[in-house]
């Protein structure tokens, strides 16, 4: 698309040829927060000048009309009301709160000063029908519609800092790759870059074929290779949306990517624009104008993301603070029980199989230390100090973990974090679970789904890694905050009652 960086690859000076190839440090993330929702972003904005019509046209009010008079009047309540809400649909009407009208403010003026002085006019047509006027005071109006604009200008000028500021950073726009070349992907692409609306922003196509039937170029950009190298692509990048090419006939093809692309947190669309299969128009989701078929969507998105973030945050600096004595308690239990230091950390896969360090206290003798938990930790391990069998039966080693939470590593609740050589039955855990990445789509938590259903502790066969991979995976695609709520309830007398745990 125009705002990918162009880079010439294999050129001549006879023939260069420009790709659309961007570059990988643009598209490196951490952590699910990267992407700002154009949803969440739009509604938040809507609020806010909701918020700035009702206070402007308030404050003139009682700066200019009597306060008793505005007291006794009900009709000035009405009207600012009326003009908040109406503000909000006249702007959603002039396609004002899509990413492109936030972050280009000057472009959309005339249709953010026509859309607010439509506003005041149909408001002033209701006060004038309904026979109110004289109970509201015309200077009063005059004064809003100017100060009242000029305060929705300004708001969209600040506002375009921050979006373009997103823009540049990547995170106002979905990243999205096509897998399958061919004439298919040529007019998807085209459709694509033909909506100046749209905030998809394309990063290359893959394609399994061989380079005599997948062409190096798809309507200029790259063929970055085949399936298992999108895999590795959306591992190390930030990858919102693959969409696939691939006719809807081809149902046994389709299952087998829809297999291994399971494992990424990515939504999967299938584009339905060249099937000759023609159904209602609810049935498809769009991209702009181009009609697609939801094929996976992400565990998280949009208003999801956000009420997790809030829920791990305000809950976990509560857990925190109400927790300080027994984290002091058990840090000096252990600094008395043996040498070394109160916290051990470890290196495990988090969100997207991103390494990231646990914090847990220190339940082992410092010269016994597994940081890879290469061996299993079994009943009456020697490793394993006094102190720390209590609070890993307890599972009081965990309670650093809160400082994870609070720096967006982990949430409260999710699949457990494994270690990089944990093994089940002498195996790698994804060894023995086919698609055990899946777990990983989400970030991982300190409790979840598998644990308060007594599949916490050793796995010591391929079974127990089994069952708790499937509760995971259950987890994920049913979350919900109240879900979350009733597993961190659950938690205490699960702990109570396991005896896996050693």
């Amino acid at each position: 698309m125009s705002n990918s960086p162009l880079v010439n690859i294999g050129t001549t000076a006879a023939s260069p040829i420009s790709l659309h190839v961007p570059r990988l440090a643009d598209f490196r993330t951490t952590g699910q927060s990267s992407l700002v929702s154009p949803i969440v972003l739009g509604v938040m904005v809507k609020a806010v000048e909701a918020i700035l019509v009702l206070a402007t046209g308030l404050a003139i009010a009682f700066g200019y009309v009597n306060v008793q008079d505005i007291g006794n009047s009900w009709t000035y309540a009405v009207a600012l009301v009326a003009a908040a809400l109406g503000t909000i649909v006249v702007f959603q009407s002039f396609s004002l709160y899509t990413p492109q009208a936030l972050t280009s403010p000057l472009r959309h003026l005339p249709r953010l000063v026509l859309g607010w002085s439509l506003t005041l006019g149909l408001l002033v047509m209701a006060i004038f029908f309904l026979k109110v006027g004289p109970e509201l005071s015309r200077v009063w109006l005059a004064l809003w519609f100017a100060i009242g604009g000029a305060t929705l200008v300004a708001d969209r000028l600040v506002l375009a800092l921050f979006t373009r500021a997103w823009v540049k950073q990547g995170r106002l726009t979905r990243r999205a790759v096509i897998y399958g070349s061919g004439a298919a992907a040529e007019q998807l692409i085209k459709r694509l870059e033909a909506d100046a609306e749209s905030d998809i922003r394309i990063c290359g196509v893959f394609d399994d074929r061989g380079d005599e039937r997948s062409a190096r170029l798809v309507s200029g950009y790259p063929n970055l290779g085949t399936l298992a190298e999108l895999l590795a692509f959306g591992r190390k990048t930030r990858v919102d949306v693959v969409i696939l090419t691939m006719p809807l006939a081809a149902e046994d093809r389709i299952n087998q990517v829809l297999g291994k692309l399971a494992v990424l947190p990515v939504e999967v669309r299938l584009a339905a624009e060249n099937s000759q299969l023609r159904f209602c128009r609810r049935a498809y989701s769009y991209i702009g104008a181009v009609p697609m078929i939801d094929l996976i969507d992400k565990p998280l998105n949009d208003w999801g993301s956000v009420a997790k973030w809030l829920f791990d945050r305000s809950v976990g600096a509560t857990a925190l603070l109400l927790l300080t004595p027994v984290l002091i308690a058990v840090a000096i239990a252990v600094k008395l029980d043996s040498r070394g230091p109160v916290l051990f950390r470890q290196k495990r896969y988090g969100f997207n199989n991103e390494l990231i360090e646990v914090f847990k206290f220190r339940s082992m003798y410092t010269e016994a230390a597994d940081a890879k938990a290469e061996r299993l930790v079994t009943r009456d391990d020697p490793r394993v100090t006094r102190v720390g069998r209590f609070i890993r039966k307890t599972s009081l080693d965990e309670l650093p973990q809160l400082f994870n939470v609070l720096n967006g590593t982990l949430s409260l609740v999710g699949p457990r974090p494994h270690a990089l050589s944990a093994k089940a039955a002498d195996r790698l855990y994804d060894e023995v679970v086919e698609g055990y990445f899946a777990r990983h789509k989400v970030k991982p938590g300190i409790t979840g789904w598998a644990q308060i259903n007594g599949w916490r502790g050793e796995t010591d066969t391929a079974e127990k890694i089994k069952k708790r991979v499937e509760f995971d995976l259950y987890y994920i695609n049913n979350w919900s905050v109240f879900l979350d709520l009733y597993i961190l309830a659950r938690t205490p007398l699960a702990l109570l009652s396991d005896k896996n745990a050693y």
